[in-house]
């Protein structure tokens, strides 16, 4: 299974020209969501349609690591450590990750299968997301 590429939200275009969000200094969380998400049209976070709280994910997700920012004509935005949760007496089912500033609005989301299905991390297992060496994404 490949998970998809991350891809903004309709709202954090807009979020990100008029300065809404300082990738270098705000704090971003990286939830999970239900194949019943409407990833394109979330502005800001929710709990409808995220994961609910067991099996070893907490409703809220995890902070991640301070973004960060690399190059000069080019701009890479990175998250540099790996985040995991591990199943525990119980499946964690997904489809969606979805990272969102910590005031509650989202950047971007990826699917967690590109075929899209959901992905079952079964008790004792991680489910673990890595950003690809391309980073988050690329400002150019």
């Amino acid at each position: 299974m490949a998970a998809g590429p991350w891809t903004f939200t309709n709202a954090s275009r807009t979020s990100l020209l008029d300065g809404s969000f300082d990738l270098d200094s705000d704090t971003f969380k990286i939830a999970l969501y239900t194949s019943s998400w409407s990833a394109a049209a979330a502005t800001t976070y929710t709990t409808t349609n995220e994961v609910a709280t067991a099996y070893g994910y907490t409703r809220g997700g995890i902070t991640i690591n301070q973004l960060s920012l690399s190059g000069t004509t080019t701009v890479k935005v990175d998250n540099s450590v790996s985040i995991v949760w591990t199943a525990s007496g119980g499946s964690i089912v997904a489809r969606y990750a979805a990272i969102y500033e910590n005031s509650g609005k989202f950047l971007c989301y990826c699917l967690l299968d590109s075929s899209p299905a959901d992905v079952s991390t079964t008790t004792g297992n991680t489910l673990t997301i890595t950003m690809n060496d391309a980073g988050i994404f690329t400002l150019a």
